[in-house]
């Protein structure tokens, strides 16, 4: 990989260490300010809410003031905002940052994600998204283990360990990635290609709705985790080691993705088999008492995590036109948006309504939905777009 991609991977790595914090906004919400669920719901969805011009709004300061700017501008106004909820002494003052938070806390995700879709070239976009999503699983594991300790001393301590790796991973970036520029986007012969305008490809609405029913089910995991434990009578810090056990899984499944038939799969049956295995984990933890089966359940669903993770956002970068790929990026990068209002009240409401097990058992039932969606609708529309699917790469 090239030196480009191996400076955000570390400094994402870095970012990683502290980023369990939103699993525990809802807890903090309820435990420290004496908030309903309900409206530690409202509040988490109001932040998600904000998360959306926050994307788009990455995408078009990619563009224009360059993409090591925004990356950097949006780390540090996440570790500021985090620093906020953690000293914030009403549910005002947190309801505040949290949208705050929000606004600042997609900014880097457009740029990051189109410095490694321009850097390497479209065959290895797969590997490379997969080295990344290695990388936050290294971070994720030093990341469990802080929540479950820190977490089980103060929750607001959380919020300043996230905000320091926000703001280390910020000075990182600012002083070893390489400066660039504006860019326009440019057709094939290197000619002006004119405005981008991803929302009128129907091959990336395709990939946008089943990514968005994805991204739901993985802030609902998220959201949900640290409540379930405290139902089933353990600790809400506990979801940090459950985390530790979902990184563990995706570092030590990467080699797998190197097996022939693995990488045989074409697009659409590896997403299929992917989002199989997260119904399966998350039908898993619908039945669960015990920790020990939450972490057999949690290994169980990372493992499609790993098949599906890179190979979205390959797809996504295939189908940006070359300098188009900030735009397709961000415009795909909503689902996070969308799924992350919709999460904290989608979640609080099925456990506070119908429990645990009909949480996690309508969980499981969407991600089946979506292994057929990907067979039988989406991959055909993104086959047409892209050609005919062609085995991926080995991953590294």
């Amino acid at each position: 990989m090239p030196r480009t991609v191996w400076l955000l991977v570390v400094a994402r790595a870095i970012n990683r260490l502290g980023a369990f914090s939103l699993s525990f906004l809802t807890v903090l919400i309820t435990t420290e300010h004496g908030a309903s669920a309900t409206t530690a719901g409202a509040l988490s969805a109001a932040f998600g809410l904000a998360t959306i011009p926050s994307r788009l709004l990455g995408g078009r300061l990619a563009a224009r003031l360059g993409r090591r700017r925004t990356i950097a501008l949006g780390l540090a106004g996440c570790g500021l905002a985090q620093l906020g909820i953690a000293s914030a002494d009403s549910l005002a003052a947190v309801a505040a940052y949290a949208v705050l938070l929000g606004l600042a806390f997609e900014l880097y995700e457009p740029p990051s994600q189109a410095i490694i879709a321009d850097t390497v070239a479209p065959e290895e976009r797969v590997r490379a998204y997969g080295l990344l999503n290695a990388a936050l699983a290294v971070g994720g594991t030093g990341a469990g283990l802080i929540a479950a300790g820190v977490g089980r001393w103060d929750l607001r301590w959380l919020f300043v360990v996230d905000a320091l790796t926000c703001l280390l991973c910020a000075l990182v970036v600012r002083l070893a990635l390489p400066a660039d520029h504006a860019r326009r986007p440019v057709d094939r012969r290197g000619a002006d290609a004119g405005p981008v305008r991803p929302w009128r490809d129907r091959a990336l609405w395709a990939m946008f709705l089943s990514g968005t029913v994805f991204a739901l089910v993985a802030m609902q995991i998220v959201m949900a985790l640290p409540l379930t434990l405290d139902r089933r009578g353990l600790a809400p810090a506990d979801a940090g080691l459950l985390f530790t056990a979902s990184a563990l899984t995706i570092v030590a499944a990467q080699p797998a993705l190197r097996l022939r038939r693995v990488a045989a799969l074409g697009t659409p049956a590896a997403l299929a088999l992917g989002h199989a295995l997260i119904a399966i984990g998350l039908a898993g933890y619908a039945a669960a008492r015990t920790l020990p089966v939450f972490v057999i359940a949690t290994a169980v669903w990372s493992l499609g995590d790993v098949l599906v993770m890179g190979r979205v956002l390959g797809v996504v970068a295939d189908l940006a036109p070359p300098g188009g790929t900030d735009r397709y990026l961000a415009a795909y990068g909503v689902t996070w948006g969308v799924a992350t209002v919709a999460a904290p009240v989608t979640a609080t409401q099925l456990l506070e309504r119908a429990g645990v097990a009909p949480l996690w058992g309508v969980t499981a039932l969407l991600c089946l939905a979506l292994a057929a969606a990907h067979l039988l609708l989406v991959g055909p529309v993104v086959g047409a777009r892209t050609g005919a699917p062609r085995p991926a790469p080995t991953a590294a």
